[in-house]
């Protein structure tokens, strides 16, 4: 069996995912030709031979498989392949591309994922899950705010605490911003549009900002809380803790990752960053959806006989404050290893994209600190998650 290795990447700033946002006058497709581009000042693009990407709202303009539809605005001769796993898709594109190069049925590959939030909602496409009631009550596939809150109300997890998550992601990814460790960013300048940070660390609240805003879902409780309770009869009610500063804001992103084996990275000159050592999938049930990620942690750290405490840097996706509070407590995982440079609640949730970011971080985390082992991890819909571990080469 080969190994395959990340041999480079560029992401997009993150824009916030509203009409207002810097990026929402770019299409989806714009965003990846653009990192398309980036990576054709390090690869032959005849040479690639496919782009995998993640995106969890396959409808309008991120339809009829943008994969192909962006390599052939770009000018590259690949073919094309989306995948969705909800918000854990980035991860999953990247794990396939992986699986290919570790099986010998490919060399190079590019894996990534995208998405625009300001162009096209979530729940755009319609889906049975979230769009019929009859099958929302059956299953029990609740908002993911309201999971969040649920698992708060579980944990006996204060509001107070919530707050404090929030404010200290913040902290670390300012710190990391003024600091330059917000690597491997290729910023947009493209017509009117100039990003090149990404926009929602702009908001800048303080921990009394943080404790005047009102709990972000305790009005939609009101019409899915008693579906979440009667698949959780432990509970007689949920306690709505989470507000907008405590919830993972969202955003428009792109990112791209270069996967391949040694013979790729020698052709092209580029020097293996990461070994992509396993992966792993996980689910829950629809109601507590937010802990599939950990699940997915626990699984990929089991596959290579690690344990936790190997692990230098674990990237996980802030869905939310409790879930994130309750991966740390579960996993003994310290401050300094859970996002250093903060996290999706302070720097936004771009779904499909946000997989491949992480994992992107997770990898420029271990080069730039010469650590050794590193999780990039996310939690998505209907209780699905995904996880990879990386070892620097």
């Amino acid at each position: 069996m080969n190994d395959a290795y990340v041999l480079g990447g560029w992401r997009t700033p993150r824009g916030r995912g509203t009409a207002k946002g810097s990026l929402a006058s770019l299409t989806p497709l714009t965003l990846v030709t653009h990192l398309l581009d980036r990576l054709r000042m390090s690869l032959d693009p005849n040479t690639v031979e496919d782009m995998i990407l993640g995106c969890a709202t396959q409808s309008g303009e991120q339809g009829a498989n943008i994969a192909r539809t962006a390599a052939l605005l770009a000018g590259w001769d690949v073919p094309g392949l989306m995948v969705n796993r909800f918000c854990a898709s980035g991860i999953d594109a990247v794990a396939i591309a992986a699986s290919r190069v570790k099986a010998g049925d490919a060399s190079l590959l590019i894996a990534g994922g995208v998405e625009s939030v300001s162009r096209v909602a979530l729940f755009a496409d319609g889906g049975p899950l979230y769009a019929d009631p009859t099958i929302v009550a059956r299953l029990g596939s609740i908002h993911m705010g309201i999971a969040a809150d649920l698992i708060a109300t579980l944990d006996d997890t204060p509001r107070e605490a919530l707050d404090a998550f929030a404010y200290r992601t913040r902290d670390k990814a300012r710190n990391a911003l003024a600091a330059g460790r917000l690597r491997s960013i290729c910023p947009i300048s493209i017509g009117n549009v100039s990003l090149d940070h990404d926009e929602l660390l702009d908001w800048n609240p303080t921990p009394a900002d943080l404790a005047e805003l009102p709990a972000a879902f305790a009005e939609l409780g009101r019409r899915q809380d008693a579906i979440a309770l009667r698949h959780v009869p432990a509970l007689t009610h949920i306690a709505h803790r989470h507000t907008r500063a405590s919830s993972p804001p969202l955003a428009d992103a792109a990112c791209l990752l270069i996967i391949g084996d040694l013979t790729a990275a020698s052709r092209h000159g580029l020097a293996p960053r990461a070994r992509i050592v396993a992966s792993a999938v996980a689910q829950v049930d629809p109601v507590t959806m937010l802990t599939a990620g950990q699940r997915a942690v626990e699984r990929v750290i089991a596959k290579a006989n690690l344990h936790p405490r190997d692990i230098d840097v674990f990237q996980f996706a802030e869905a939310f404050a409790a879930p994130s509070l309750r991966f740390r407590r579960e996993l003994d995982v310290d401050d300094d290893r859970f996002n250093p440079d903060g996290g999706t609640i302070a720097m936004g949730h771009a779904f499909g994209a946000t997989g491949a970011i992480l994992s992107l971080a997770a990898v420029d985390h271990l080069v730039a600190t010469q650590s050794r082992y590193g999780i990039a991890a996310v939690s998505g819909a209907a209780g699905v998650g995904s996880a990879i571990l990386f070892e620097r080469a």
